[in-house]
This record gives structure tokens, C-alpha cells and sequence, in this order.
């Protein structure tokens, strides 16, 4: 075999390859957005696909295990058990009555099964009630010097 043919040979083997790797893990990958009332619709494949919600944590109903988390988010009035196993630890935000986003899959039980929990607590970063909102928060504010 000619070296030229070895060459074209190893590097269409590469580029297969490469490309079959770039395919696999763009396709794991994929997180699908679904609010609470879209999840009692997922059928087939589309329930087996990485999903991302968002709602409301339910007052009272975080539980705390050894290796999960347990707790409810509600939204749109529907709620969603969710059971999040993650290694990484809660947020500090993560308590009663925050905004959680939670990715993972829906189990088959109707559980959602999170490896990621992000929570967001709006009240800890607005201004104090009488408090002066500063400049650059104002929408007339301009950095332009005159």
C-alpha cells in the first residue's frame, strides 16, 4: 500500500471519529425547557430528554436525606415532586418560597429527578424600602461624560 493511501486512510478514520464524538455529545448535551403544566404531556422519547424547570419551592417541603434532597416546586397551580441527587452542595438562596430552576429527567413515577438545582431569592437583592436606588440602577442614568 502506497504511503499516500495510508495517510488518506488514518485520516478519514480520525475524521469519522471526531465527527461521531462531536454528534454523541451535542446530543447529550440537549436541556429542554418545560414549565410544570408541560411536563404531564411528554411522551416517548421527549420524557427521556434532559429537562430544565422552573417554579415556585413549596413553604415546608424541603426534606433533607443522606444523598438526596427532597422538596416541591409549584407553578402555574400545578406542582412537581422533585428529588435532587447531586453532589454539588444547595445554594445558599434554596429555602422556602425562592425561584429554583432544576435540571435533570422526569422519572416514571412522576417524580423529577435534578443533578442541578440553581435558586434565586428576588428579595435579597432589591433595595430596602425607603432605601435610594443607587445611580446606575436608575434608567436615566448615562455613563457619558458632558
Amino acid at each position: 500500500m502506497k504511503k499516500q493511501t495510508k495517510f488518506v486512510v488514518g485520516a478519514l478514520i480520525i475524521i469519522v471519529s471526531l465527527g461521531w464524538l462531536a454528534w454523541v455529545g451535542a446530543k447529550e448535551s440537549k436541556t429542554y425547557y418545560h414549565t410544570i403544566a408541560e411536563l404531564s404531556t411528554p411522551k416517548g422519547a421527549e420524557a427521556r430528554h434532559r429537562m430544565r424547570v422552573g417554579g415556585t419551592v413549596r413553604a415546608g417541603s424541603i426534606a433533607r436525606y443522606t444523598g438526596r434532597v427532597d422538596f416541591v416546586i409549584e407553578g402555574e397551580g400545578k406542582s412537581l415532586p422533585v428529588s435532587y441527587t447531586g453532589s454539588d452542595p444547595l445554594p445558599d438562596t434554596f429555602v422556602d418560597n425562592s425561584q429554583a430552576l432544576v435540571e435533570g429527567r422526569l422519572a416514571t413515577n412522576g417524580t423529577f429527578v435534578a443533578d442541578k438545582v440553581q435558586a434565586k431569592c428576588a428579595s435579597k437583592y432589591e433595595a430596602a424600602p425607603g432605601q435610594q436606588k443607587k445611580d446606575y440602577e436608575n434608567p436615566g442614568y448615562s455613563n457619558k461624560k458632558s
